[in-house]
């Protein structure tokens, strides 16, 4: 177990933890329990999509503590590309290597749109283009990014503390404009992509830029607020995203702000009531969305009420002491969640039409490949994450050294408030 005074925000190690192996499992059932039990289970919960979850509510937790604790935009970004990139551009290359050798195969947008190709994954992108990435996986930073992007938006604007109400509000639009919102309108054809993920890049850059030379912020703060028309009209451009809808995109983004709003309650920055109700709409708007444009009465009722009721046992246990190997998952899980798909094409290319093999052999490729995918997250967090972490730490000291004596951003009502900063910086994402 984790000592107690470090195990405040080891419920979100443990969430995070959970969240990866939920999307191995879910990527490996097909071949460990064939296609038709997979399907069997999907007919009732979607387990892929409960890990995403999951992760985008502990991101929308996280996200505005780490830029609040910094209480700079420079110091946060310099961070988040720091901890995000090393294990995102090592993964990529990895599967070019793969490529090379004949192990893995390249997607083919990458000779077929290769400008757009290349900047959706310069820019995390890829799903938001209508694009494959270099791995599936990948369709999630689409959201993530977004999300860093709006934040940092509304923080330079003063306005990133009525999250109760951009949570509340993008689930109400998902839910009430629904299929009148348009899935491509930036992105729909392929000169338009092209044209569109030139754009993002330009407009990327020039967010970041600004926010690390302090320049021009409330410009580009409103740049970042209005990357919310990217999900609202640009949610499904092909049929390669893997958002079926733009409504669908912008309930990922409320589900993101919804941690967020959890957050905020935690903190005391907002009221148990008014949390209450943003919270419960999120959950209706999302489960009502589905509910109406997929006629998916059973599938995603199950999958937001899992993810509900997940979340809130472990805020319930938050202050209790976190097993160790649930947090160690937890450190370890966005290197999980990028490797485990190239572990699997290597396990599935060792044991070919491992499906149809006895349940033996099914059993045993399971546990390695489990062993396998763990050790290569464990290797990249040690190798990429953490030295890219203490690269971040190094260039902030450098480029944005915290004022003597400043006072921590955003207080902690809860125990152990003044070792709230120390350990969330173990919780990044």
């Amino acid at each position: 177990m984790t000592a107690a005074n470090t195990a405040r925000l080891g419920w979100l190690d443990a969430l995070r933890g959970l969240a990866a192996l939920t999307v191995v499992w879910f990527h490996l059932s097909p071949q460990m329990l064939g296609v038709r039990q997979h399907l069997e289970i999907m007919r009732h919960i979607d387990l892929g999509k409960y890990g995403v979850l999951l992760f985008f509510l502990v991101s929308g937790y996280v996200i505005p503590m780490s830029l609040e604790r910094h209480g700079s935009l420079r110091r946060f970004w310099i961070g988040r590309l720091c901890r995000i990139y090393p294990a995102y551009l090592a993964t990529i290359a990895l599967v070019g290597l793969l490529a090379l050798t004949g192990w893995a195969t390249w997607q083919k947008t990458f000779t077929t749109q290769t400008v757009a190709a290349v900047l959706g994954h310069a820019t995390m992108m890829t799903d938001l283009l209508g694009l494959h990435g270099a791995l599936r996986v990948f369709w999630t930073l689409s959201y993530e990014m977004t999300f860093y992007l709006v934040v940092a938006g509304l923080f330079a604007w003063r306005l990133h503390r009525h999250s109760a109400w951009w949570a509340a509000i993008l689930g109400l639009v998902a839910l009430l404009t629904g299929p009148l919102l348009p899935n491509g309108l930036l992105a729909g054809s392929n000169a338009s992509r092209r044209v569109t993920a030139v754009a993002l890049a330009l407009l990327l850059a020039l967010s970041i830029t600004a926010y690390v030379l302090q320049r021009f912020v409330p410009a580009v703060g409103a740049i970042g607020i209005g990357f919310l028309l990217l999900p609202a009209l640009d949610g499904h451009p092909t049929p390669d995203s893997t958002a079926i809808a733009s409504w669908q995109s912008l309930d990922f983004i409320a589900v993101m702000f919804a941690g967020t709003v959890a957050y905020r309650a935690h903190s005391g920055q907002l009221g148990r009531l008014p949390a209450a109700i943003s919270l419960s709409v999120v959950a209706l708007s999302v489960t009502g969305a589905h509910w109406t444009y997929l006629n998916n009465h059973r599938v995603w009722p199950a999958t937001v009420g899992a993810v509900t009721a997940t979340f809130l046992i472990a805020y319930a246990l938050r202050n209790r002491p976190v097993p160790a190997p649930l947090t160690w998952l937890g450190r370890i899980s966005y290197s999980l969640y990028l490797t485990h798909a190239v572990v699997l094409v290597l396990i599935t290319r060792i044991v070919p039409d491992l499906a149809s093999q006895a349940p033996a052999t099914r059993l045993a490729a399971g546990l390695a490949y489990l062993a396998a995918a763990l050790t290569v997250a464990w290797l990249s967090y040690r190798m990429v994450e953490l030295p890219g972490q203490s690269l971040g730490r190094r260039l902030t000291a450098r480029l944005a050294p915290r004022p003597p004596c400043s006072p921590p951003s955003v207080p902690h009502p809860a125990r152990g408030g003044a070792r709230t900063g120390a350990r969330a910086s173990r919780l990044d994402t």
